[in-house]
């Protein structure tokens, strides 16, 4: 056998942006896809050969926003000002490890704490098992703002410069920015913005002149406006509150389709014991999902797993059903974490499709998920890089 080539077989195919049926062949090399055969042929003599059976090959899925220095179980403030390095660390890996074996082969990381996610994006480049890594560091937030205790205070237009230009020194893959509060920081408000037009303009500014792109942190309308207009690359949760509840504003949405704003939707669902503020907030953000997805803005599902108990690093499959039952269709839907998400991290041509010249991150489920989204959860197999993550046994 030639063992730097293999081949991979399974009955059905989506290869980030279309479904194909019938007997699908993968061949890699390197780590690299090199061809995709839809024939039915052999594969080329001396090539090892790995028949998944009666499953569909996708890309393997792109969480565009996780936390993994976060424990969805823990008390994350007390746990991020206390714990040492090498427990974060530990913790870390295993969030990854569980997000590797649910099929989510690339992880961009939109918070952490000391840049300890590009520490362990060098582990998983140095040949350790692992997804792919894409880190922020910690994002930059206003003096005792949303997640402070990552430690990315910046107050000012010369504090916010100086970080981005810090993180584009410890080569971050990104700028996270918290444009507005959130919800998950004591006292803080994600009604209110915790910068303004000017310090937003001037962060992404640096940060694009030093090749980085910048995605921010935003629920309230009058930070999205304001992020939108300083030229970022992306709005994180983009739920649009005002004072008198949330209402999508037609202007900005309009704004983003024309500049090609990314948005990630961080899926939330509606739970027994929310807070009445939450649950009122919820129906419609949706309903603005959607209505920005049908007006031509670019719409990722992602997941900001870590950041309570329903939120675990394996969480992207299930959030994507729930995705598509409110937003898209079952192919769009999976475009959003195949191909969309990829393009929004920086890594289309790369990530998140089955073609040639691709890297060769590969899921297999059970079933056909463009015909039932559920499919998407029972993951058969996984291959990172070309290499086995997981098999089902």
């Amino acid at each position: 056998m030639d063992d730097s080539r293999s081949a991979i077989r399974a009955a059905r195919l989506f290869d980030g942006v279309t479904a194909h049926d019938g007997p699908v062949m993968v061949l890699v090399d390197g780590g690299r896809i090199t061809d995709v055969d839809l024939t039915g042929a052999n594969p080329p003599e001396g090539v090892a050969v790995t028949d998944l059976g009666d499953v569909t090959l996708l890309p393997g899925l792109v969480d565009a926003h996780s936390h993994l220095v976060f424990d969805p179980s823990g008390p994350t403030e007390q746990q991020m000002v206390h714990d040492d390095d090498a427990t974060v660390l530990a913790r870390m890996r295993e969030h990854a490890a569980r997000a590797l074996r649910a099929g989510i082969t690339t992880v961009r990381d939109l918070g952490d704490r000391g840049y300890l996610a590009l520490r362990l994006r060098e582990e998983y480049a140095d040949g350790a098992l692992g997804p792919q890594i894409l880190a922020a560091g910690p994002p930059i937030t206003r003096g005792g703002g949303h997640c402070w205790y990552l430690g990315g205070e910046a107050d000012g237009t010369e504090q916010a410069v100086a970080a981005v230009e810090a993180r584009a020194r410890r080569g971050t893959d990104l700028v996270k920015i918290m444009a507005t509060g959130g919800m998950s920081t004591r006292g803080s408000d994600p009604g209110g913005a915790q910068y303004s037009l000017a310090e937003l303009r001037a962060v992404t500014r640096t940060a694009h002149g030093l090749g980085l792109p910048v995605t921010a942190h935003a629920h309230a309308a009058s930070g999205i406006a304001d992020a939108v207009a300083a030229g970022v690359d992306g709005i994180e949760h983009c739920t649009f509150m005002t004072p008198s509840g949330v209402r999508m504003d037609p202007a900005t949405v309009d704004a983003m389709a024309a500049a090609g704003t990314f948005v990630g939707c961080t899926v939330v669902k509606p739970r027994a014991g929310m807070p009445d503020e939450v649950l009122r907030t919820i129906e419609p953000y949706w309903e603005n999902q959607a209505s920005m997805h049908r007006r031509g803005v670019r719409v990722v599902c992602c997941t900001d797993a870590g950041i309570n108990p329903h939120k675990p690093h394996d969480v992207l499959p299930g959030d994507l059903v729930y995705f598509a039952s409110q937003v898209a269709t079952n192919t769009e839907a999976l475009v959003s974490v195949t191909s969309l998400a990829a393009e929004s991290c920086g890594l289309a041509g790369r990530k998140g499709r089955v073609a040639a010249g691709y890297d060769a991150d590969l899921l297999a489920v059970a079933g056909d998920p463009v015909r039932d989204i559920g499919a998407i959860r029972a993951v058969r197999a996984v291959h990172r890089a070309g290499l086995p993550a997981f098999r089902e046994p």
